[in-house]
């Protein structure tokens, strides 16, 4: 496995990590799988795991932290996330101070744990102002309840206020943001939050790096019965399309050639650049997580990247 430092912190991720939104809580996987999911994925070396207290109202967190809790803690690099609604309540949402330091408790139980190593704001609060957002992280830090914070699916300019409002007060700065970026999800990420967070040390780790299955090949043929697709209509109607499944295709050659899956070339596609410390994957099978961490000893040459390149942009 190969191991990358968060942005300019310290910490090392595993270039590829393993997520809790898809395929956890809720019955979604047996029990026995998920088990099996999160084992092999720390003996294949991944010490990145990622949640949200919103995957399965809380179940998501309940059941991957009740794996990681038989593995030496320091060994591991575990977030979680805070944002969405998790009840009716008026306040129990959002990023208010408030909502923050009720919901980090209630993860740290969930998880099993005095600490995570990341603690995401899930999206931005329009009705929080972001110096409270930013006070009450810096707070969780100095009480030993968050190493580092960071944020997920916001904007550059929201990311920069926030880097800017810390600097000035002497705050801990963000350190990680968590968007999503694939072969065909990209220009988002290089045209308004890569050109914020590579010159301030904020290291991305993306979601959904293999446009949700798409760049597998598993849709070349249509939509399978038993695929996520055929259960979640606004993903295929995101992802299924004649560009894409037309792209998808013609990268199945360079893939071959190179003796790789397009699902390992995807992810080291992604890795190709700087700026990612890491790429969050799911998983539903032990089988699928030793393909997905294989990517992470992958390097793509310019040739290969400049090919691959021709095609995304035709």
């Amino acid at each position: 496995m190969q191991y990358r430092r968060l942005g300019d912190s310290g910490m090392k991720v595993s270039a590829v990590s393993i997520g809790g939104w898809i395929n956890f809580g809720e019955g979604k996987v047996a029990e026995d799988n998920a088990r099996a999911v999160v084992e092999k994925s720390y003996e294949s070396g991944i010490n990145f795991f990622d949640l949200a207290d919103v995957y399965g109202r809380g179940e998501a967190e309940k059941q991957m932290g009740a794996v990681l809790k038989q593995y030496p803690r320091h060994t591991m690099v575990i977030s979680t996330k805070v944002f969405w609604p998790m009840s009716d309540d008026i306040n129990d949402r959002g990023l208010s101070r408030k909502h923050i330091f009720e919901s980090i408790d209630k993860s740290l139980n969930r998880l099993q744990t005095d600490y995570v190593d990341i603690y995401f704001c899930h999206r931005a609060d329009p009705d929080t102002p972001i110096l409270e957002t930013c006070r009450a992280m810096n707070d969780l830090i100095n009480m030993g309840k968050v190493v580092y914070w960071g944020t997920s699916e916001w904007e550059g300019y929201q990311i920069l206020e926030a880097y800017d409002i810390c600097k000035q007060y002497g705050w801990h700065l963000p350190k990680t943001e968590q968007p999503q970026y694939s072969m065909i999800y990209r220009e988002r990420v290089e045209k308004t939050i890569l050109p914020v967070t590579r010159s301030r040390g904020v290291g991305l780790v993306v979601f959904s790096p293999l446009g949700q299955g798409m760049l597998t090949g598993k849709y070349d043929d249509g939509v399978p019965a038993d695929s996520r697709f055929s259960r979640e209509e606004w993903a295929k109607n995101r992802f299924v399309n004649e560009s894409n499944i037309r792209k998808v295709k013609a990268l199945k050659p360079i893939a071959d050639e190179l003796g790789i899956t397009r699902g390992q070339l995807a992810l080291a596609w992604c890795l190709r650049e700087s700026g990612v410390s890491s790429v969050i994957t799911g998983a539903t099978r032990p089988e699928q997580v030793v393909e997905n961490v294989k990517a992470a000893e992958i390097k793509l040459t310019e040739d290969v990247i400049t090919h691959i390149e021709g095609i995304l942009n035709s």
